[in-house]
């Protein structure tokens, strides 16, 4: 996938779904030129309150927004994902930290930290679902082993379809 750029017209991927960056230049909604605001609206990202051409401003802006929906959203997932498993409270992560990586999408620490690029909640949700699965396997299983393979496709039998896509999608 070509470097995304930051400009009006622009496409980006939320939750695997394509959405044009729209700039909507002006004051933002409360007055004062450091609060601009992102949104989605019907297939847009909507950005308030910054001029149309200011590329540096659109990048921080839409790039908090990514960043705070992962915070939302990433969370959630790793709960759900864990009660695909016989029994959930074996897979708990002793913490949750989101850190860019530049050729990862998760990793799980020797002591049961679960990190996950924020940049996975561009990722359509089942490949989102997989990568936290594929990791809270590690709590379990240390290694890629048979075994460890075995068990994450005893607890998400069409893995491999949700790995291949998001290679597909995401790279």
């Amino acid at each position: 996938m070509p470097e995304r750029r930051y400009v009006p017209g622009e496409t980006h991927l939320y939750l695997g779904r394509q959405y044009r960056i729209r700039v909507i230049p002006g004051e933002s909604a409360t007055g004062t030129p450091d609060a601009a605001r992102v949104k989605m609206v019907r297939g847009f990202l909507e950005v308030t309150g910054i001029a149309f051409d200011d590329t540096p401003a659109i990048e921080k802006n839409v790039t908090s927004w990514f960043r705070e929906r992962a915070r939302l959203q990433l969370p959630r997932r790793v709960e759900l994902n864990r009660q695909r498993f016989p029994d959930p409270a074996t897979v708990e992560p002793s913490g949750l930290r989101l850190q860019r990586m530049p050729t990862r999408w998760g990793s799980m620490s020797p002591g049961g930290r679960l990190l996950l690029n924020p940049d996975l909640i561009r990722a359509p949700m089942e490949s989102i679902d997989y990568v936290i699965t594929h990791e809270l396997c590690h709590l379990l299983i240390p290694s890629h082993s048979r075994r460890f393979y075995e068990l994450e496709e005893s607890v998400m039998p069409d893995w491999e379809k949700h790995k291949q896509r998001l290679e597909r999608i995401m790279a």
